[in-house]
């Protein structure tokens, strides 16, 4: 097991393995297909994807991020957003895709606005984002507050959240069996929560949960007539 000085070296905070898994167990990445990353922070996705002869960009609201990434891989087709529009034509994309950042998004109806937009028909939004059930209680024990992540975290859902918000806007959403619980994944409870966090995964895997109970949700998001 990778310990934390690996972790914290890292090009990336994130699970990249499990985000990839899921993009190939759905066939997310069979071509040609025009792809987004949305918030693709130094963009190893985009990079990988690229290398792997992908139609890709991405687009990040953290210019330290776009400039860590342009140190770590060079050029990439990233560009600079801030607010809720994306900066592209209608109908432009088969699949977008974001990754720890829905949560992060204070109006994330008007988000779901702009992706719908820059969808093409029958395209998909394909995402990975907290359970807001199990990230309030690593949050505030993270934290020591009961407030303090909440600015940051201010877009949490359910299960039911999810569904019932993305149907409004015009989605049909389905929850798929990822596995979570990699060496990164257990560094974080460890690093955050110490021993007890550590026994408490190894009691209760989360990955052996109902999926609306999951830590993660990994969506897939199909756009609607």
């Amino acid at each position: 097991m990778a310990d934390t000085a690996d972790f914290q070296q890292r090009d990336d905070f994130g699970n990249f393995e499990a985000n990839l898994k899921f993009l190939e167990d759905i066939q997310a990445l069979q071509p040609p297909r025009k792809l987004l990353e949305i918030g693709c922070g130094k963009g190893r996705l985009i990079k990988h994807l690229l290398e792997t002869d992908h139609d890709v960009r991405g687009c990040e609201v953290n210019q330290f991020m776009l400039d860590e990434g342009r140190r770590l891989f060079g050029p990439l087709p990233i560009d600079r957003v801030d607010g809720a529009t994306l900066p592209y034509e209608t109908a432009t994309f088969d699949t977008l895709m974001s990754f720890d950042v829905f949560e992060h998004i204070p109006d994330s109806d008007a988000h779901l606005v702009e992706v719908r937009r820059v969808l093409k028909p029958g395209g998909r939004y394909l995402l990975q984002t907290p359970n807001k059930w199990t990230n309030t209680v690593f949050e505030t024990i993270r934290w020591r507050s009961l407030t303090a992540w909440r600015q940051e975290h201010c877009s949490l859902h359910s299960a039911r959240e999810i569904r019932t918000r993305f149907s409004k806007h015009g989605f049909e959403t389905r929850l798929h069996d990822v596995p979570v619980v990699t060496d990164f994944f257990r560094w974080k409870i460890r690093h955050h929560l110490g021993r007890p966090g550590s026994l408490l995964i190894r009691l209760v895997n989360p990955d052996r949960l109902p999926l609306p109970l999951r830590t993660n949700f990994y969506i897939e998001a199909t756009k609607t007539p």
